[in-house]
């Protein structure tokens, strides 16, 4: 056996062995007035421990205490214990399209918030960042070193990288070429697809590779506009662009042997993606440590120690006695929980079998025999015994019967039968047992005060008292009950009252609408009549003024033919006038046109003569100028010259010119 913490018995026990035998070793205060002969007949015997020994079981307490902190253990044996990591690079999709906020507060922000939960799910995993968009970049190696690792990760923004646009190729090959020597590398892609519609090439490098793809979209379907810093939204052609979740990027992470989930505001999301990623990643050792294995043995000293406390503090005088309450005194004689031990006197029992069948507990027979004894001599003491032997039946009625015929000249004997008497009262149980339970109780006392007989009196008035209050909330109870029922009644009556009136006036309503039904057929008859008396009036009137229309429309029609003839002539002559001004309109015309020609032809020829002169001039100045040949060759040796760039892990792509690409 060996300790953990030796320390404690080096520093704890000389002290408690020091402080100890103090108190053992000093004397008590009365031993500096008086001498030892004195004390031991002053001292009167408790049957309690000494304080010696008292002090002695607390050292002994003290010293368990000591060797429990002190760890006593047994060595069983050593187990080795490796420590296994799996190495995951995170992939941040910083393009525009991030910006969008069909998520919130956006994709960028979520994706981040996502990958800082990951970091927080994983302490024990090497884990590094790769931010890309056209372009890809390493921001954070694989490491141990989270905060580190968070830092970074925070700071990534969409103006990190200057080329607009989604290339997942540039991403795969960071990766191949920044975790080396490893059979399979993983990567948690965050990220809302792009816009390509076929990863074919993607899940071809990466299969090759044995890269595998855990893909976390981030976005919705139903998609959102691109906001910029300064409030404006990306347009193409004039039109604000939508951009949404690309769905088609979970064939990447199936076909390659991860897992694709889509991104919920909650970290649901990010721990079921953990859970795939420990189930499909193979962890590698990173190191191993032995470590010593005890059984240990600290709750054997605890457990003794806690056995001498309770007998250092639980001993107690025989002189002092322990008092039940009252109410537990009450459950006792309420419930059966025990019986009272007074109720029986034995030892003046003078018949041999119904001493027998008593002790027995064959009650029903003992009583047999007391009562037959009882009837034939009159003896109180064979009543009392029967009373006993009913009560031991909880024939309480008859055992009260044979504690009333008991009659004795000793004055403990009747305080014993009063006091029983009243103990068959109160398991009856009623309002009026109890009372007469406590005039019996009373009638003991006067004879002899007794404490057990009084804490039984104070438990029965309890009882009764609690009794008449259970009876007074019934009362109460019935009285509101059958004053609600009154009232209930009387609602009903007004009820009844009220649906009488409203049929009444329902059946009034009804033949009133009968009287305004008739009144309104006869109204229509009436109108009707009239109707036809003034259609007939109005017919008459009609005929007469169709005569009158017919007269007026012959004059109209002599009138219209006049007019008409009047109006072509005029119209004749307008249309000669016309054509007369047309004609000299047209002769003007011709006249212009010939002056416009002659004009032209002299500016042909002043033009040709400026162009003869300038195209001398020309030639005298090519005379000083280099020839096509040499002008080929200085344009050859100036395009010759090496670009500088800036150093990229994955290989410079050429830029191609398309002009329905997307502008993030």
């Amino acid at each position: 056996m060996s300790f953990l913490h030796p320390e404690f018995l080096y520093y704890m026990l000389p002290p408690l062995f020091i402080l100890f035998g103090l108190l053992l070793t000093q004397k008590e205060a009365q031993a500096t007035f008086f001498s030892q002969e004195v004390m031991n007949r002053l001292r009167v015997s408790a049957n309690t421990l000494t304080m010696k020994a008292r002090n002695a079981l607390f050292l002994i307490i003290g010293i368990l205490i000591v060797i429990a902190l002190a760890g006593p253990v047994i060595k069983e044996g050593k187990i080795e214990i490796k420590a296994k990591s799996a190495d995951i690079m995170i992939a941040l999709d910083i393009s525009d399209s991030m910006l969008a906020t069909d998520v919130y507060p956006n994709r960028l922000k979520l994706a981040k918030q996502k990958a800082l939960e990951f970091l927080h799910l994983a302490p024990n995993d090497r884990i590094g960042v790769i931010a890309f968009a056209k372009n890809s970049y390493l921001v954070s190696p694989l490491s141990f070193d989270h905060e580190a690792v968070a830092f970074l990760l925070k700071n990534l923004d969409t103006n990190s990288i200057t080329e607009k646009g989604t290339d997942l190729m540039s991403m795969l090959e960071v990766v191949d070429r920044s975790i080396k020597n490893e059979a399979r590398r993983y990567i948690l892609l965050l990220s809302d697809g792009g816009d390509d519609k076929d990863f074919s090439r993607e899940i071809a490098y990466a299969k090759e590779h044995n890269i595998t793809v855990f893909v976390l979209g981030i976005g919705t379907t139903k998609g959102a506009p691109i906001k910029l810093a300064n409030g404006e939204f990306i347009k193409q052609n004039g039109k604000i662009i939508i951009t949404k979740l690309n769905e088609k990027i979970a064939d990447l992470a199936t076909k390659t042997g991860g897992v694709y989930i889509q991104g919920v505001n909650s970290n649901s999301d990010i721990k079921a993606m953990l859970r795939e990623i420990e189930a499909k990643a193979q962890k590698k050792a990173m190191k191993s440590e032995e470590i010593e294995k005890y059984i240990p043995l600290f709750y054997y000293p605890v457990g003794l120690a806690l056995v001498l406390l309770l007998l250092a503090t639980s001993s107690m005088s025989k002189r002092e006695s322990v008092h039940l309450p009252s109410m537990f005194m009450l459950g006792i004689l309420l419930f059966g929980v025990s019986t009272n031990l007074k109720a029986g006197l034995l030892d003046f029992v003078e018949l041999k079998n119904a001493q027998e069948a008593y002790k027995k507990q064959d009650y029903k027979a003992s009583a047999k025999y007391f009562d037959a004894y009882a009837k034939k001599s009159h003896s109180g003491e064979a009543y009392y015994n029967a009373a006993n032997a009913l009560y031991k039946q909880k024939k309480y009625k008859e055992a009260i019967e044979n504690y009333q015929k008991a009659k004795f000249d000793s004055r403990e004997d009747r305080a014993r039968n009063f006091a029983n008497m009243g103990n068959a009262y109160a398991k009856l149980g009623s309002e009026e047992e109890l009372k007469k339970a406590i005039e019996a109780y009373k009638d003991s006392l006067k004879i002899k005060d007794d404490k057990e007989i009084r804490e039984n009196l104070e438990a029965v008035k309890k009882a009764l008292q609690e009794k008449k209050q259970q009876k007074n909330k019934q009362q109460q109870k019935n009285k509101d009950q059958k004053q609600q029922n009154k009232q209930q009644q009387q609602k009903n009556k007004d009820q009844k009252q009220q649906n009488k009136q409203q049929q009444q006036k329902n059946k009034d309503q009804k033949q009133q609408n009968k009287q305004q039904q008739q009144k309104n057929k006869d109204q229509k008859q009436q109108n009707k009549q009239q109707q036809q008396k003034q259609d007939s009036q109005q017919n008459q009137k009609n005929n007469k003024q169709d005569k009158e229309d017919q007269k007026q429309r012959k004059s109209k029609q002599q009138s219209e033919e006049e007019k008409k003839n009047q109006q072509k002539s005029a119209q004749d002559n307008k249309k000669q006038e016309k054509e007369q001004k047309r004609q000299k309109e047209q002769q003007k015309k011709k006249e212009e046109s010939l002056k416009e020609l002659k004009s032209q032809s002299k500016q042909e020829q002043q033009k040709n003569k400026e162009k003869e002169i300038k195209s001398a001039v020309k030639i005298k100045d090519m005379k000083d100028r280099m020839s096509d040949a040499e002008e080929r060759k200085w344009l050859k040796a100036l395009n010759s010259q090496q670009n500088s760039y800036l150093y990229r892990l994955n290989k410079e792509k050429p830029m191609k010119e398309e002009f329905n690409e997307k502008p993030w």
